[in-house]
């Protein structure tokens, strides 16, 4: 087995060669992640300039859209990495800043509860059979995290906690598009991976939308 970093990876249905082009509506539709942020940055700038922790979201937003174009076009070991990382590091630092923001925790508290999350979701991936769910399995933690958030919400901040399962509730749809992308190849070779990445861009904007409206709420309170 090749395991250079340039070592060719196909795991989508709408791939059928090694070229730069193969998987053009898989990659393409990463636009979806730069239109997002670039909402959430523009919202950012009308509510306050001084939320840090959601600009920082909207960094990595952007280099999830860019990294994930690289994978759908090089489809290799480093753009799996390019891919992958920027989305692992949403995950965590979202559900801190969440920690944070929706429950007040201070931030060694904060940062523990991380740590237990990412423990877990390591502990959950482990146990799962390789190619679980196409390998959509290790996100599983990551959307449960954010039903119970929002569901814990519920009878102190109604409209985060709205918005959070909103989030959840096209996560899971997403998780659904991308898990049976391989099994529809018969019947739709186009797949449906693409679709794992417009719901996931509303996914992720609706999540950090949520994040600033805490904030603002926060600072008017304050």
């Amino acid at each position: 087995m090749d395991r250079s970093w340039t070592a060719a990876i196909d795991a989508y249905c709408e791939r059928t060669d090694a070229s730069f082009w193969s998987e053009p509506v898989n990659a393409v539709t990463n636009a979806a992640f730069l239109i997002a942020a670039a909402l959430a940055f523009h919202a950012w700038r009308r509510q306050s300039r001084s939320d840090r922790p959601a600009l920082t979201l909207i960094l990595v937003l952007t280099a999830i859209g860019l990294g994930s174009f690289l994978f759908h076009t090089f489809a290799n070991r480093w753009s799996m990495l390019a891919d992958v990382i920027p989305i692992t590091i949403f995950i965590y630092v979202y559900f801190f800043f969440a920690m944070r923001r929706f429950f007040g925790l201070n931030p060694l508290f904060a940062l523990v509860l991380t740590i237990g999350f990412f423990a877990v979701s390591a502990a959950i991936g482990a146990m799962l059979p390789p190619g679980f769910l196409n390998g959509s399995g290790g996100y599983l933690p990551a959307l449960g995290a954010i039903l119970v958030v929002g569901a814990i919400l519920i009878p102190r901040d109604r409209e985060s906690a709205r918005r959070l399962i909103a989030a959840g509730s096209v996560f899971a749809v997403s998780l659904g598009a991308r898990s049976i992308d391989m099994a529809a190849c018969g019947s739709f070779p186009l797949g449906t991976h693409f679709l794992w990445h417009v719901l996931n861009a509303v996914v992720l904007y609706i999540l950090i939308i949520a994040l600033m409206r805490r904030f603002g709420e926060n600072a008017a309170a304050g």
